[in-house]
């Protein structure tokens, strides 16, 4: 497995505490018999406001939660495996920013439900991984695309149908823009290729290198032209000869 993911408890138990809190809330609605829709996001409002925070654990009804619950845990187990120092930044930030984008340019009524921050974890996997360019979480991107690239459908407005809740298409945009706005502002420098070579800088220059000059226009390995040196002669005048005038004096030899 890559050095850089680790598989922990977390992995798992992040996703699954996450949903239990979504049916347990739910839960709570139906045996005490609340009414915890109004909790929800109502545009350019002041009371609306706490649908930032609460919208995302509040559900219509049995087939609205189903339906958000699988997604979650596949998309927060994905995102705490590969992106474990980001994933509660994302998921935080996701609710809050997510949540402000609906109340600006929802429609009036009140928005529920954890698909916006499903469209956050979508949103932000599929991005990040393009901009790391990083082998494998390039791969989660394709996947995530495969797997929910349908979603993308439900960011424009579609038509109300009488009798069924109608789709918060402005949750799913403010989660969308949410996740690619997240994916840039989160750095992910441990993922950066290393360079090991020099022709991987982008300022390399082919013409320079030894091995590339090797090859010519058309790809055919070539000799080098040899390089004709020019021995030059130097005259070692002062080197044998000095240039100081030398007096020599003639000391006798008493002895002989």
């Amino acid at each position: 497995m890559d050095k850089h993911f680790k598989f922990t408890n977390l992995v798992i138990g992040l996703p699954l505490f996450f949903v239990l809190v979504l049916w347990f809330v739910f839960w709570l609605e139906i045996r005490f018999d609340f009414d915890f829709v109004q909790n929800g996001i109502y545009p350019r409002t002041f009371s609306g406001l706490q649908g930032i925070i609460f919208s995302s654990f509040i559900h219509a009804d049995m087939k609205h939660l189903y339906n958000n619950s699988f997604p979650l845990l596949i998309l927060l187990a994905s995102l705490q495996f590969f992106y474990a120092k980001q994933s509660l930044q994302v998921i935080g930030y996701g609710i809050i920013l997510s949540g402000f984008i609906t109340w600006m340019i929802g429609r009036d009524n009140y928005h529920i439900g954890a698909s916006g921050l499903i469209y956050v974890l979508f949103s932000f996997v599929f991005f990040k991984g393009i901009q790391t360019r990083y082998s494998r979480l390039v791969a989660l991107s394709l996947a995530v695309i495969v797997v929910y690239g349908g979603l993308v459908w439900y960011i424009f407005p579609t038509p109300t149908v009488e009798g069924e809740n109608s789709i918060s298409w402005e949750g799913h945009l403010g989660g969308l823009l949410t996740g690619l706005l997240l994916s840039i502002i989160y750095k992910t420098p441990e993922y950066k290729k290393i360079i090991k070579y020099d022709w991987e800088h982008v300022n390399f220059d082919p013409s320079e290198d030894k091995f590339m000059q090797r090859f010519d226009a058309n790809g055919n390995f070539v000799n080098l032209p040899k390089v004709e040196v020019e021995e030059q002669q130097q005259e070692l005048l002062t080197y044998y000869t000095s240039v100081f005038q030398v007096n020599y004096e003639v000391v006798t030899n008493e002895k002989k």
